[in-house]
């Protein structure tokens, strides 16, 4: 009886102290005091943070299933490219090779937080560089490597994640569960 006592108790600490985890980009960081190559890419991922933050908050499974029509991903797989973009993203400023291995499968509130956190850390990364060129994306299939310098980064997967965020915020309008109210992505804040 003592050590079920102790089991819910521990449980019970465990979710509240999972519940009051803050997830980073409810508020977009305060800017950089310096426009270098870096802290402007920085701000273009603190960007896309803050809008898929405030695109994700409140989904529900609903919204999660959502298909605009069979030819088209759900929210939920479009979630997942959003992920994949943003770990093609880390492993540039990491400079580790993407390899295509297979992601283990992820509960929604996890590719959320594991999302926020590539783009989190890329960002912290991108500010305080000094030579941005140096973060190639480079891609190993086989026997087979490609490398991309970061132009590519900007282009491509930074600017296809803030498009697919969009995609996004436009199926959960058509689920019925608009974009949240009082996000301004201009200032990079929510009012109450």
């Amino acid at each position: 009886m003592k050590n079920l006592f102790f089991s819910i108790l521990f449980i019970g600490i465990m979710t509240t102290i999972n519940s009051q985890t803050k997830l980073p980009y409810y508020e977009i960081p305060e800017a950089p005091k310096e426009f270098t190559a870096g802290s402007v890419a920085s701000r273009m991922v603190d960007g896309l943070g803050f809008r898929y933050y405030w695109a994700t908050e409140g989904l529900t499974e609903k919204d999660l299933k959502f298909q605009p029509n069979k030819d088209a991903r759900t929210t939920k797989e479009t979630l997942k490219h959003i992920y994949d973009l943003t770990t093609v993203i880390i492993n540039a400023v990491l400079e580790k090779p993407n390899t295509g291995k297979k992601v283990p499968e992820m509960s929604f509130s996890e590719m959320r937080k594991n999302t926020l956190l590539n783009i989190e850390k890329s960002s912290a990364i991108l500010r305080d560089s000094k030579d941005i060129s140096k973060y190639k994306i480079i891609f190993i299939r086989g026997e087979k490597t490609t490398a991309y310098p970061f132009w590519n980064q900007i282009n491509g997967p930074i600017s296809d994640a803030i498009w697919h965020v969009g995609q996004v915020v436009s199926f959960r309008r058509s689920s019925g569960n608009p974009f949240p109210k009082g996000v301004s992505v201009l200032r990079g804040k929510k009012s109450d």
